[in-house]
């Protein structure tokens, strides 16, 4: 088959304007055209009024090889490139001993199911409960200002990634197409058709919840095995530094060889135990900040224009950076159309704020982080866990602001710029839950925090219209945008310094969002495998 490229057409084209569109780009009569599929489709609303559709299409004709060389030079067209997943090995009858997979967010999920499916029989160590009683557990933190710290919106299974937007794209380098591997799972496991074609696929939380129940099943049809509610305290190594098993919290022990560690960036209970045994770690930049809430609509007409409302262009998002005169970088990070803010804490006297939205993407509120990246050698120096403790720090601030009973502290966009206190709510109604607290944010963090996002919104205003609006809203504090620290593998995805342990995922550092930790645990996956079987 071939691929082509950077088909554009109108908006509101017409259902044969595709098929005349390839016609005409190949200079070919309908007869020639066998078949074509709709590998992927996105939109250009630079110009949001005459909005175009760009399509990655691949066909079938009659004559591939001369229109090949007659297009030699043209990079639109080009042989389909064949992006099937194949694995890498097959496991023997008899296992010596199951590989361990620890956590079970969407990285875990996937190391745990390529592992499932080429046969050796994994065994996944959860700290947090199944995720419909993970579920229950979260909103009842949200109604009751409950929180369970081994049951929230960071662990249990699923991972951080069930209560998002469920985005499945990233700027991830995806040479093997491991991607189409995750989005083929998704569908098989009942996400929408779509987003195997469309440009910025997202799935929706209450989707998500079924999804990974179906995924957990077959894994356990597999030979697959799960353990809930049981936290690793510490790692068995022998002499040489290699893995012998893994003591379980409820004084329980797991003898294992190959374990990957893929327990999300808010495990920082067990970073602290990998250091303390001497597991090489190193920080790694992250970034503070906000979440800040407009009305979706005018986001959609900033965006569209005439065409806002339109079922294919859907909930309009953006993507904003800033670079500042101080050298900071503030950027909008988990842009959620159509969402909520979320309570994301999962440590008492502890307040965190997320972004999460449904499938439909038609709550009344947009919602992004707004945050200002910052690096372990300007700003938390010195132990590599001391990012932890800086997050730690803001959270607890942010706790007290908002009350000390969960609330957050928030601020109408209009007076944070003009350095004053928010005293009453505008057009824009809080979606936070449990509630807010209206306050001065620039108490909750550092001042180049602040004063990094004072020069940004303005300078966003000038991108979306509106974005500066006074009675917009600013909820605070977002941290966990990504892990505060990196524990560092080599090339073969194993420790740098404790063999048979797999760092993987956002947690460990080499991942960031659904999507690309999925590709990450497919990857390390294959690497226990081939250790394995080059071992046997």
């Amino acid at each position: 088959m071939l691929r082509l490229t950077d088909i554009k057409l109108p908006l509101d084209h017409d259902e044969h304007a595709i098929e005349q569109a390839i016609l005409g780009k190949l200079k070919i009569s309908k007869s020639q055209l066998l078949s074509f599929d709709m590998f992927k489709r996105g939109y250009d609303a630079r110009n949001n009024r005459n909005i175009m559709l760009i399509y990655t299409l691949d066909i079938e004709v009659t004559d591939q090889e001369n229109l090949l060389a007659e297009f030699t030079n043209d990079p639109h067209v080009r042989l389909t490139p064949d992006m099937s997943y194949k694995f890498v090995a097959q496991a023997p009858a008899q296992l010596s001993h199951r590989p361990v997979v620890v956590g079970l967010g969407p990285c875990g999920l996937f190391a745990a199911l390529i592992l499932a499916q080429m046969g050796f029989k994994p065994i996944i160590i959860e700290r947090g409960k199944e995720v419909r009683e993970r579920t229950k557990d979260t909103f009842g933190f949200w109604r009751k200002q409950a929180l369970n710290p081994e049951s929230n919106v960071q662990f249990g299974e699923g991972g951080a990634g069930t209560f998002s937007d469920g985005k499945l794209y990233s700027q991830v380098k995806d040479r093997k197409h491991y991607g189409r591997k995750v989005l083929h799972e998704f569908v098989a496991a009942g996400a929408p058709a779509e987003i195997m074609y469309v440009s910025k696929p997202h799935i929706g939380t209450f989707k998500l919840v079924n999804m990974v129940e179906k995924m957990r099943k077959e894994i356990i049809a597999l030979g697959g095995e799960f353990r809930f509610s049981t936290k690793v305290e510490k790692l068995d190594l022998n002499e040489d530094k290699e893995i012998q098993g893994l003591h379980l919290s409820g004084g329980n022990y797991l003898a294992c060889r190959h374990v990957i560690l893929a327990i999300g960036h808010s495990a920082r209970d067990t970073f602290t135990a990998l250091y303390e045994q001497g597991v090489y770690i190193e920080a790694k930049p992250f970034s503070v900040g906000f979440r800040i809430e407009h009305e979706q609509s005018m986001i959609d007409e900033s965006r569209f224009g005439d065409n806002a409302g339109n079922p294919i262009l859907g909930a309009a998002d953006y993507k904003l950076v800033h670079h500042c005169k101080n050298g900071r970088t503030v950027y909008s990070f988990c842009m959620c159309p159509g969402g909520t803010v979320v309570a994301a804490a999962s440590e008492p006297g502890r307040v965190v704020t997320n972004g999460m939205s449904q499938y439909s993407r038609h709550e009344r509120n947009a919602n992004s982080a707004i945050v200002v990246g910052i690096t372990p050698e300007e700003d938390y120096p010195g132990n590599p866990l001391a990012g932890i403790e800086l997050q730690r720090s803001l959270e607890e601030l942010a706790f007290s602001a908002g009350g000390e009973n969960y609330h957050a502290p928030a601020q109408l966009i209009g007076d944070f710029l003009a350095g004053k206190a928010s005293a009453e709510i505008g057009g824009v109604k809080p979606s936070y839950t449990p509630g807010i607290t209206l306050g001065d944010l620039s108490k909750v963090v550092p001042d180049y925090v602040t004063k990094a996002i004072r020069e940004a919104i303005p300078a966003f205003e000038r991108q979306v219209k509106g974005f500066a609006k006074a009675d917009g809203l600013l909820t605070g504090v977002e941290t966990r945008t990504s892990s505060p620290i990196c524990i560092k593998r080599d090339a073969n995805y194993q420790s740098v310094n404790i063999k048979g342990l797999y760092p993987a995922g956002e947690g460990a550092g080499y991942a960031g969002g659904i999507w690309s930790a999925g590709i990450d645990g497919i990857r390390v996956a294959e690497a226990v495998a081939l250790d394995y079987m080059s071992t046997h």
